[in-house]
């Protein structure tokens, strides 16, 4: 029932946490989780009633009903209690809206789709350190999953602008699309002297 990207997630969950998925959609991820009896509790929510509905059919149809749905915007309706965040398949500015100025648990699980630097210098600046980082790939897309726990992290501008995670394939994966980008931009014959390439390139070997 899961896609790898949800497994991979999935994995990164305590035992015996208290789960809140943001942004749920067809609540997969809870359905799992209280399945294979990872997590104590789960809440799923969602901004959409459409969503919601839905997630409340696959309920009924994995027979798991004390999963807690919520209809709310990010964290504005979440009242019960929570140790862990799960905030995936959103872009960084709506993760940073979501996540800024609100109490937040001890363990956060983010998958952003653009802008993981923004997402990384974001986190550092709450005193959340990187727990651990994986790379998924899946139907020919690449997803950077970061656990997050409280803690303070000095972070290079390298591991701000490329994580943690030391996956060379991920890294040779960054080097051939920026090196078509450059090469989009006619500058084909200065492609050696831009440092990220070089970096990239050292990273991935």
């Amino acid at each position: 029932m899961l896609s790898n990207r949800l497994l991979t997630i999935a994995k990164l969950v305590r035992p015996n946490a208290k789960v809140l998925d943001v942004g749920t959609d067809h609540a997969y991820l809870p359905i799992y989780l209280k399945e294979m009896n990872i997590c104590k509790s789960v809440i799923a929510s969602d901004v959409s009633p459409n969503a919601l509905e839905n997630a409340k059919k696959n309920l009924e149809k994995f027979q798991t009903p004390d999963i807690k749905l919520v209809l709310s915007d990010g964290l504005e309706k979440i009242k019960d209690e929570y140790d862990t965040l799960i905030i995936s398949g959103m872009g960084t500015k709506t993760i940073i809206h979501i996540l800024e100025n609100q109490t937040l648990p001890e363990h956060i699980i983010l998958s952003s789709n653009n802008n993981l630097y923004e997402l990384r210098t974001f986190m550092n600046k709450l005193n959340y350190k990187i727990e651990q980082e994986v790379i998924c790939f899946e139907k020919g897309k690449v997803y950077d999953i970061i656990s997050y726990e409280k803690g303070k992290e000095k972070l290079s501008k390298i591991k701000l602008m490329y994580g943690k995670s030391k996956d060379k394939k991920y890294y040779k994966f960054l080097y051939d699309k920026e090196k078509a980008i450059y090469k989009e931009m006619n500058l084909k014959n200065k492609i050696k002297t831009f440092p990220r390439l070089t970096l990239l390139k050292a990273l991935s070997i």
